[in-house]
């Protein structure tokens, strides 16, 4: 399925196509029946979840440190070859979230630019894979790509704080939106698109009768520094980290134990100082 870059350090096919179009897509990794037994997981633990501050509005940050399916979704091998064909041989996790849209609701994301948010310092450093558990379609508010976006400049967001939106501040990108040129990133379950942070993109309600499952992972090299929080955390998922720019956290020994939420309760508050940097007022 891809081809792993030489020991010359020449591109391999799968990164320069990522890095010309800012993003990669489908890519199949999970099997039927891994997908199938993933999404019953995630299922029977949402009952579990009741009452937990899992995230930002109501959203499941890093699942892969609560629930040991997660985890074993984001160290599958296919997965990670394709992210290693794009970032190199050594591999952190910064970040996880399900993204779940029920039937006929409002919940949107607005365009926007994920590393206008982050803190981190190596553009080409990261890239986000997002696993559909289910089918994602149009009707069900498949994302959006805006192709090439990620060669410009970093855009100038402003925060909306709608309550609608599944971003933490709102965020949505100043520019004036061609919608000609909008790729829909309809996805099969168990299929996988990468996208870059730099790359614009969206997505609209979930106007079906069918719920809309995803799990967004943020990989980055190592090498990757965190500039505007003063600490910050990740998961070594391949090879090898020789950097220490983040302090690496464990996997996982059971679901939803005291020690991973714990570690989780961490993660988030570091990583919010980075998300609602300059913000004063959170809606």
């Amino acid at each position: 399925m891809t081809e792993i870059s030489s020991t010359t350090g020449k591109a391999n096919t799968l990164g320069e196509r990522f890095f010309d179009q800012g993003y990669l897509f489908p890519v199949d990794v999970f099997s039927h029946d891994e997908i199938t037994g993933y999404r019953n997981s995630l299922e029977d633990l949402e009952q579990r979840l009741k009452g937990l501050a899992t995230g930002n509005k109501n959203q499941l940050n890093y699942g892969h440190l609560l629930f040991r399916f997660a985890n074993e979704m984001v160290r599958n091998e296919k997965l990670l070859d394709a992210v290693e064909a794009i970032l190199g041989p050594d591999i952190l996790i910064w970040g996880s979230t399900f993204f779940i849209k029920e039937p006929g609701t409002d919940t949107f994301v607005s365009w926007h630019q994920d590393l206008k948010y982050w803190g981190l310092s190596d553009e080409n450093g990261q890239v986000s894979a997002w696993i559909a558990l289910n089918d994602v379609k149009q009707d069900n508010g498949c994302m959006q790509f805006l192709p090439g976006t990620h060669k410009g400049e970093m855009l100038s967001h402003r925060d909306t704080f709608d309550e609608g939106n599944i971003l933490t501040r709102g965020q949505e990108a100043s520019f004036d939106l061609n919608e000609d040129a909008i790729v829909h990133v309809e996805l099969d379950p168990g299929q996988v698109s990468f996208h870059h942070g730099k790359l614009l993109h969206a997505s609209p309600p979930n106007r079906s009768d069918r719920r809309r499952i995803g799990l967004a992972v943020q990989f980055i090299a190592p090498h990757v520094e965190q500039k505007v929080a003063t600490k910050d955390f990740a998961m070594l998922v391949r090879g090898e980290d020789r950097f220490g720019n983040f302090e690496l956290v464990d996997p996982p020994e059971d679901d939803l134990t005291e020690a991973a939420l714990a570690t989780h309760a961490r993660i988030l508050d570091a990583q919010n100082e980075a998300m609602y940097d300059g913000v004063t007022d959170k809606g």
